[in-house]
């Protein structure tokens, strides 16, 4: 088959070297892409939030299959765009993508479908965020409502760091803090059958140690050796499967990557958030984790036709991913840096640790920095230390001016795999 690729970071990268090792896709393209992505597929330059745009490069491919990477094409109404033009989509409607778009939409169906999540208060006026504030105490779980590219959330002990990020926002959810790990939990869904992934653990945070700003993700690791073995039936009976088929009963069935952000609290499992999309940096762990060749699997979601695929397969494998930033991210990263090191780690760590192209952009023969997020260097090993070790040496031949990464990332797990 032919795929189109919409997005041009990390996560699309991962996607597109999927779908590239599988046998059954005849030729793979991407919009935008990345220069890492130009090594897999073919790229393609497009208005990834004009859905007339996006379904006319499809049908201009002839493509059997779109798959939408990032959240906001989601939102905006690509998939419906490319739907109406004949061609299967893997991922949600307009309607549906407001799951990720507004957090109030996620509580409400939450409550409808009796998923375990956070008390919280929708709130739009100064009044009603102090009440907020004060009915939950520190420490303060400040959320904008719509999307905000993984760092619209503050949790801080301080009230007015609170206060301010509320106010700063059109509409804010303001929510009690849930304890204990995160984890992430991906599945794949026609609206109807639900197929879950395997789950991820990210870092949000910019520095060692959980600390510094809020970030789109800092590095992943999977599996989880310290998760219960129920967990992702637990998530399924409680989660997963009432919130599509909550969807599916209000006339808006949600079709593609359904991810949950859990808080595994002392009172048991918790909804963080939901996403629309794959998340990034986890998808460049799960992938490297699954056997399944992933194109059928997404097809058949795109097409409704999910309950005929049988379970997915698993390598054993462990798979870190380090994400390496640029200078100053989250804030105002600096870009056009040279990027070196990317033909030493294809020589030297290849095929256990390869790189995956988050903000790059060629330049004649060079390969330079072009957003927050640079790189995702992932590894795999026969457990966590393993992986852990072939990512960080990876990470140790890149140069990059002003370059960032944590140093910590799957470090507990490897080091106390019983336990957190």
């Amino acid at each position: 088959m032919k795929v189109l690729v919409i997005g041009g970071g990390a996560r699309e990268h991962a996607l597109c070297r999927s779908l590239s090792l599988d046998p059954d896709v005849t030729a793979l393209h991407c919009a935008p892409g990345n220069a890492g992505i130009a090594e897999v597929a073919e790229l393609h330059q497009v208005d990834a939030l004009d859905g007339a745009a996006v379904a006319r490069l499809a049908t201009g491919l002839a493509a059997d299959l779109v798959v939408v990477g990032p959240e906001a094409p989601l939102v905006a109404g690509v998939a419906d765009a490319v739907r109406a033009a004949g061609i299967p989509c893997f991922g949600p409607s307009k309607e549906a993508a407001q799951l990720e778009g507004s957090k109030a939409f996620a509580k409400d169906v939450m409550a409808a479908a009796g998923v375990p999540t956070a008390r919280s208060y929708v709130c739009t006026t100064p009044d009603e965020i102090d009440t907020a504030l004060d009915a939950f105490g520190a420490p303060y779980v400040v959320k904008d409502d719509g999307l905000a590219a993984g760092k619209g959330v503050v949790v801080t002990d301080d009230i007015e760091q609170a206060r301010a990020h509320a106010l700063s926002c059109d509409r804010v959810v303001i929510e009690e803090y849930l304890d204990g790990p995160e984890v992430s939990l991906f599945a794949i869904t026609d609206g109807r059958t639900v197929l879950p992934l395997t789950p991820a653990q990210d870092f949000k945070r910019a520095l060692d140690g959980d600390e510094g700003p809020n970030t789109g993700g800092m590095g992943a690791y999977s599996p989880l050796p310290w998760a219960d073995p129920k967990l992702v039936d637990d998530v399924m009976a409680t989660v997963l499967q009432p919130t599509v088929d909550e969807l599916r009963r209000r006339g808006t069935p949600f079709s593609g990557l359904l991810y949950a952000g859990l808080a595994i609290t002392s009172r048991g499992v918790r909804v963080i958030e939901f996403n629309a999309r794959f998340g990034d940096p986890e998808t460049q762990v799960v992938l490297a984790r699954l056997k399944t060749p992933l194109a059928g699997v997404l097809l058949n979601a795109a097409k409704g036709t999910l309950d005929a695929e049988p379970p997915l397969n698993w390598r054993d494998d462990a798979a870190v991913t380090v994400v390496v930033a640029a200078h100053n991210y989250p804030g105002t990263p600096r870009t056009g840096d040279v990027i070196e090191g990317l033909d030493e780690v294809a020589a030297e760590d290849a095929p256990h640790a390869y790189v995956l192209h988050a903000g790059t952009k060629r330049d004649g023969d060079a390969v330079e920095s072009a957003g927050g997020r640079v790189l995702s260097v992932t590894a795999t090993g026969k457990d966590l230390a393993q992986a852990r070790e072939r990512a960080y040496a990876a990470v140790g031949r890149i140069r990059l001016e002003g370059a960032q990464h944590r140093t910590d990332i799957a470090r507990k797990a490897a080091e106390h795999p019983a336990g957190q």
